[in-house]
């Protein structure tokens, strides 16, 4: 019988139930086996150890040296795997460290206000937070939740919803007073328009025009690899963008941002979920006390 074969623990188990017991019977009876296999699953581990574990010649069962050391180490073993089993459970607290790839804009204004919450709750977890508005592999980047906005590109992900947004065009109040306000479509095509530089399911605007929703090519004057620094360009006066409402909304409210164009503001929504990988069976604990609690706590 190859090691491979072995079930080594179980073995294990047998002997220390036997030793706690007193016997081959009782460790039998506790097993639900017979006594003759007990024996012979003990004379079977010691042969492949190559030494005696235990003095049959008297009538309780008696260890030998090595069988004191095998005893002991079991016990420990044992207790290892019993460990590692409760830490992995799904059932088990959540503990241990979770991985976030989420955009700069998400992750600024609606996790980081929600993690002090979460580590009060979960003061076993840890988090490691990555924040990037591309696209990222969860396996390649070691990520355990993506928090994204659209649908899922691939099959083998799960996604669960957080919410809605719309997305507002603003500008400075410096931009405005220099540059005037835009009161129609047309008039984006005189203004400084602040893009990203990466590929979009959507790359224009989207707008009301004459009744109709258009998609407004834009041709940024600058282009940057986030919603966050779209954001700090537009509060410097550096021209429009186009953002998530909860991306600008205290800046609306302290007046560094005005939004412009609501008219034609057709109240397009974009979703956010949080993705991870599905493979058929249960999810940390770590993982799912964190998808629980946004799904919860997330508002957008």
């Amino acid at each position: 019988m190859s090691r491979q074969d072995v079930n080594r623990s179980g073995e294990m188990e047998i002997f220390v139930r036997a030793v706690e017991l007193g016997g081959f019977t009782a460790a039998a009876h506790a097993c639900h086996m017979t006594p003759s296999a007990v024996s012979k699953l003990v004379a079977r581990l010691e042969t492949r150890l190559g030494t005696r574990l235990v003095n049959r010649s008297t009538r309780k069962l008696q260890l030998t040296p090595e069988g004191c050391a095998f005893y002991e180490r079991s016990i420990s073993i044992l207790a290892d795997i019993a460990e590692a089993e409760r830490y992995a459970s799904a059932g088990e607290q959540a503990a241990g460290p979770i991985r976030i790839n989420t955009s700069a804009s998400f992750g600024n204004h609606v996790l980081a206000p929600l993690v002090p919450a979460f580590l009060t709750l979960h003061p076993a977890v840890t988090l490691d937070i990555t924040h990037t508005d591309k696209v990222i592999d969860l396996v390649e980047d070691r990520a355990d939740v993506a928090i994204r906005a659209g649908p899922l590109k691939s099959s083998s992900l799960i996604a669960r919803k957080l919410g809605a947004t719309r997305k507002i065009i603003v500008a400075s109040p410096t931009y405005l007073q220099e540059h005037g306000t835009p009161k129609s479509a047309t008039d984006l095509k005189d203004h400084r328009r602040i893009g990203l530089s990466y590929a979009r399911s959507i790359a224009g605007w989207p707008i009301l025009h004459e009744g109709q929703v258009v998609e407004l090519p834009v041709t940024p004057a600058i282009q940057v690899g986030d919603g966050e620094a779209m954001r700090h360009l537009a509060i410097s006066g550096a021209g429009l963008a186009r953002l998530t409402s909860f991306t600008v909304r205290a800046d609306m409210e302290a007046g560094r941002l005005i939004p412009v164009l609501e008219d034609a503001n057709p109240g397009d929504i974009e979703e956010f979920y949080a993705v991870y990988i599905g493979q058929g069976g249960p999810l940390p604990a770590r993982v799912r006390a964190l998808l629980d609690f946004l799904a919860e706590h997330v508002r957008l």
